[in-house]
This record gives structure tokens, sequence and C-alpha cells, in this order.
């Protein structure tokens, strides 16, 4: 859905829609298994020349593997969002002068508005956690035999290394063989 920065000169815009799941794409890794349900308003933020602020809502379940153990994970999201989009033209007349704390939240468009999609597709990534897990207290896969060991435990033994100490391991060694 594109948000046309002329309908928005003359009334903001109150939007409400579903996006069945698969219809925004994300990573190889994340997808949207439920439907996407946002609403709010668009408008044209007084004083500015295009700038253009999305509130609003957005509720979506999505699914990704375990970054530990590879099971799959749901992950329910609902988010509230307040965003303030201006022109591409703005960011290149700006140049190298200093940018206030606002402008830091501030994301940029081209042509005659905003897609709705790629706006919505953006908030749930940046609410996703950083690390993806199916619980905290997951154990992960055995580094040595890929077991996943919060279905099995498994008798490999994983020595901790400390690889900083190895050249002297090896100049001791050296040293050893002369005398």
């Amino acid at each position: 859905m594109l948000i046309n920065l002329q309908e928005l000169q003359q009334h903001s815009v109150r939007f409400t829609v579903d996006i069945p799941a698969g219809q925004i794409d994300f990573d190889n890794k994340v997808t949207q298994s439920s439907v996407l349900h946002a609403e709010g308003v668009v408008e044209l933020m007084s004083h500015s020349l295009g700038d253009i602020r999305l509130q609003g809502n957005l509720q979506v379940t999505m699914d990704a593997p375990c970054d530990r153990c590879l099971e799959p994970v749901s992950l329910p999201i609902r988010s509230p969002f307040d965003l303030v989009y201006m022109p591409a033209s703005e960011a290149i007349e700006g140049g190298e002068e200093e940018i206030d704390e606002d402008a830091v939240e501030v994301g940029f468009y081209e042509g005659n508005g905003v897609q709705l999609n790629d706006v919505l597709r953006e908030v749930i990534l940046l609410a996703l956690p950083m690390q993806l897990v199916c619980s905290e207290s997951c154990k992960g896969i055995c580094p040595v035999c890929g077991q996943n060991r919060n279905q099995r435990e498994c008798a490999c033994q994983t020595a901790a290394a400390d690889d900083r100490w190895n050249k002297l391991k090896d100049l001791r060694a050296e040293i050893g063989q002369r005398h």
C-alpha cells in the first residue's frame, strides 16, 4: 500500500491492514507465520516540506530457528511505532552538517510517498530480539557431536582451549628439544 504525498497534503490517512503470511519478504531465517495486523494514522507534519509521520500498532507472529539449538521458535510481536520519514532530497542537501538527536530516528523516502509494507517490515525486524532462542535455559547443540542437548545429554568432552599460550608452548617444546 502506497501512502501518497498528494493525498496527505489534503488530509491525514487512517489505515487498517491485514497482510497474509508470506506477503512481506523477510530474510531466509525469519518468516511470518500469521496475519500481520496493523492500524494507525499517517499525516504530513505541519510546517514541513514533505515530512511524513506514521503512528500505529502492529501484531504478528514470526517463526525462526533457535540460535542455540536450531529448533523452531514462534515469536509473537506486538509493537507500537511512531516514525518520521523525510524526502531523500533533504538528506542529500544536508551535506556534512551536524545531525541533531531527533534526526537520528528519521527515515527517508524517494518518490511521491512511502510504501506501508516496507515500513511495517522495518518495525518487525527492529522489534525482534537480537538473539532468537527457544528459551533462556536452552543448552544448544554439542559442538563435538551435534546432538541437541535439550533432548539428550551427550558424553562428549569439550575442554576449554585458551590459545593465547600456544606460542609459549611451542617455544617451550622447541627449547626442550635443543637440550
